[in-house]
C-alpha cells in the first residue's frame, strides 16, 4: 500500500481514501449539489459510495477543487461583533451551546444560503432559529423587532 492509503485520518479513526477514491467521492457530491443536479433514478438501494456523499457536510470542503480565494484582514463591524456578543451571552445562560450553533449555522441551512449568507449572518440566522424553535420567543415577535429597526434604520438614512 502506498503511504497515502496508510494515512490515518485522526477525526474519524479511517484509513485515509485513496486519489482516485476521493475524485470518485467529489463526482458523487457534485452530482447531488443543488447548482449541478442532474435527474436522478432513485432506488432502494444506495451504495456505500452514494451514502456518503449524501451525508457530507456542506462546510467540510477540504480538497474540493475551487477557485484561489483572495484573503484580507479587516476590522469587524459592530453588527458582527454585536451578533458574537450575543450568541455567546445565549452559551452563556444555557440557551444553547457551541454544537448546536455550529450545527444550526453550518448543516442545518442548506448548500445555498451557507455559501450565500456572511459567516456572522449564519449565526444570527441560527440564533433567531434557535429561540424561535425553542419557544424562547414567537415567530410574530421576531418579525416585529426586525420590522422595528428596519424602521429605525431607514429613519438614519
Amino acid at each position: 500500500m502506498s503511504k497515502s492509503m496508510l494515512a490515518i485520518n485522526r477525526s474519524w479513526g479511517k484509513v485515509m481514501a485513496s486519489r482516485p477514491e476521493l475524485r470518485e467521492q467529489h463526482e458523487l457530491i457534485g452530482s447531488i449539489q443543488p447548482a449541478l443536479h442532474y435527474p436522478q433514478n432513485w432506488t432502494y438501494a444506495t451504495s456505500h459510495s452514494m451514502f456518503k456523499a449524501y451525508t457530507h457536510p456542506l462546510h467540510d470542503v477540504g480538497g474540493q477543487p475551487d477557485v484561489p480565494v483572495y484573503y484580507e484582514e479587516k476590522e469587524e463591524e459592530d453588527w458582527e461583533l454585536r451578533t458574537y456578543v450575543l450568541c455567546e451571552t445565549l452559551g452563556w445562560k444555557g440557551a444553547w451551546n457551541a454544537e448546536e450553533r455550529r450545527r444550526r449555522a453550518d448543516v442545518d441551512i442548506g448548500y445555498t444560503q451557507y455559501l450565500g449568507i456572511p459567516y456572522y449572518g449564519r449565526w444570527l440566522l441560527a440564533a433567531a432559529r434557535m429561540l424561535v424553535d425553542n419557544k424562547h420567543i414567537k415567530v410574530y415577535e421576531l418579525q416585529q423587532k426586525i420590522d422595528e429597526v428596519r424602521a429605525r434604520y431607514v429613519k438614519q438614512q
